[in-house]
């Protein structure tokens, strides 16, 4: 069972917006304070998409084939993710924290899980599969205890 200690430190984290968050008692009664917020300006790929979708010529019969386009909403949310572990790694190479528990959609978690460095994943207590960015605080300080109480 992990418990949500004095001073772990808490990522909520989407694929646009990500909260850095300290604890400040125990893991019984947390008090999650913000210590960074990034965010990143990412509209829907409807909105990115340069120009309508790419044809090819399917060959001597005379029908062509539409291309899929590149759907630039979901490559933001993936170069967000590389961009929070980077953080992550600088942070913890100043010792800013010694634990942090991972929460965040389960894409956006398993795209941060892929670019943690090894220092950070040394440190990481526990994974939360949620979207918990549009919460307020004392929310999240109920659902996290409570996802790592069951753990």
């Amino acid at each position: 069972m992990t418990k949500l200690s004095q001073d772990t430190w808490v990522l909520i984290a989407d694929g646009e917006k990500a909260l850095f968050l300290q604890n400040h008692t125990d893991g019984d009664d947390p008090y999650l304070q913000v210590v960074r917020k990034e965010e990143q300006e990412n509209p829907p790929a409807r909105e990115q998409a340069a120009n309508r979708p790419g044809r090819m010529s399917d060959g001597p019969s005379g029908h062509r084939s539409a291309f899929d386009d590149t759907d630039w909403h979901e490559l933001e949310k993936e170069r967000f993710a590389k961009d929070l572990s980077d953080i992550l790694y600088k942070l913890a190479h100043k010792g800013r924290y010694d634990r942090i528990v991972l929460v965040a959609p389960p894409a956006v978690l398993g795209d941060l899980r892929d670019n943690l460095h090894k220092e950070v994943q040394s440190k990481v207590v526990g994974e939360i599969p949620k979207t918990l960015t549009n919460h307020p605080i004392d929310e999240i300080e109920k659902i996290v205890a409570g996802e790592l109480a069951e753990a």
